[in-house]
Order: C-alpha cells, then structure tokens, then sequence
C-alpha cells in the first residue's frame, strides 16, 4: 500500500468531487432511483438507498430532488429504466481502471468510455481483466491525529472486518459491503466522523504515478468520470502531487 500518500491522495480526491458538486446531483439521482426500485423506497429496510440518499445529503443535494428520485423509483412518478454496466480497462503504464455506469442506452455509454479510453492513453479491456485487482468492500477513513486504538475498538465492535493504519498517520476501516452503513452510524455514535467513506472496489495494490504520468492519468479519470452514465471510477493508482 501506499501508504505515505493516502492522505494527500484522498484530499485531492475530495477536492476534485467538490468541484464537480452540480454534475454529482444527476449522478445520485440516478443512483437513489434505481436502489428505490432494487429495495424499496424506505431507506431504513434498503441499505442502498441509505447509502445513496446520505451520499446526496454530503454534497447538499436539495431535499425535494432526492424525494423525486425515490419516487421515480418505486414507481410514484415516471423515470427512465436504468441498467448497471461495468467496463474495465487499462490507463497509464497499465494501471487497473473499472468504470461503474448506469445507463438507458448500453451502445452509448460503451460507446463513449471506449472513446475516452483511447483518447486519453488507455486501453478498454474485456470482462474480468483487472477485476480480480480489486476488492469489494466498505472504506471509511480517518484524518491522521485520530485516535487509534479507541477508534479499533470501536470499529471491531461495530463490524467492522479490518482497521488499517497508514504511514502518514491516516486509519482506514474496512467493512462488509452490507454493513458500511451500519458501522458507519455505530462509529458516527462513538464520536468518530470519517472524512471520507464509500462503498468502494479498493486496489488490492496500489501503484504511485507522478510527473507526466500523474497528469496523463489524471486527464484520463476525468473524462470518465465526466461521462453522464458513469457513476463511479475506481483505480489502482495513486497520484502525487
């Protein structure tokens, strides 16, 4: 792991979402309509929608349009029907990239990440080429400063199934896909506020870019992430800055 940049690299991260708050709103949506349709419009018996609405709430997304959403989902107001893709591919120096999409249109969106792919240096891959790179988890993680043990304790007793601690001084709590939400609350409880949490595919290892490298990568992750059916873009590398 690469631990000695994680910090830096999840500030960047937040930073970059931060500056794409208004597109983000679109994006959650789409996510909130089709947990609501998968589970149910009640987000305390559908832990997807929970995820999906507290996600809309952290970048302040309007109560209304998550309302709507959740409505557009269980079928209270006309929506669009949306299908799960995921493509995965290869960017800078052979780095792992999975793109995760919600789309009405699969020839579009393949389409348009195959476009972004190539244009930007990578390579698009067939099914299952970087997959078994990444692992299925809950990620919650904490500024460096934060008390260590206390916040074991409290993870372990929450559910919580690893508690990583970096080398700069960030603590990262790994959970069950099903209980992030779960052991989120129970931490929140306990007096402990992740600066960042996911439900995530997390690189099994981690490759650092810098230089040219870094900006070419960067350049590729923005303009998947750009895309209007791709929900989420998840890596193995980690850029210096």
């Amino acid at each position: 792991m690469a631990g000695h940049s994680k910090w830096a690299n999840i500030q960047h991260r937040k930073g970059r979402q931060d500056e794409k708050r208004g597109a983000a709103f679109s994006k959650i949506a789409k996510e909130i309509t089709v947990a609501a349709k998968m589970g149910g419009g009640d987000p305390a018996f559908n832990p997807r929608l929970r995820m999906a609405v507290d996600k809309g709430k952290a970048v302040n997304m309007p109560k209304d349009k998550i309302e709507n959403a959740i409505k557009k989902g269980t079928g209270e107001l006309e929506g669009v029907d949306y299908v799960e893709v995921r493509y995965e591919g290869y960017g800078i120096g052979g780095a792992a990239i999975m793109v995760d999409c919600l789309t009405d249109n699969k020839t579009r969106t393949v389409a348009e990440v195959r476009h972004a792919f190539a244009k930007h240096g990578g390579n698009m891959g067939t099914d299952g080429c970087v997959a078994f790179q990444f692992k299925h988890c809950g990620q919650l993680i904490f500024a460096p400063g934060t008390d260590e043990a206390k916040l074991m304790d409290a993870a372990i007793e929450a559910g919580a199934e690893d508690v990583i601690t970096n080398d700069d001084g960030s603590i990262e709590v790994i959970t069950p896909p099903a209980d992030y939400m779960t052991v989120k609350e129970a931490l929140e409880a306990a007096g402990f506020t992740a600066e960042f949490g996911q439900v995530t595919m997390k690189a099994e290892n981690e490759t650092d870019l810098t230089g040219d490298d870094a900006v070419k990568m960067q350049k590729l992750l923005d303009a998947l992430e750009s895309l209007d059916d791709v929900q989420e873009v998840y890596t193995s590398v980690v850029i210096d800055e």
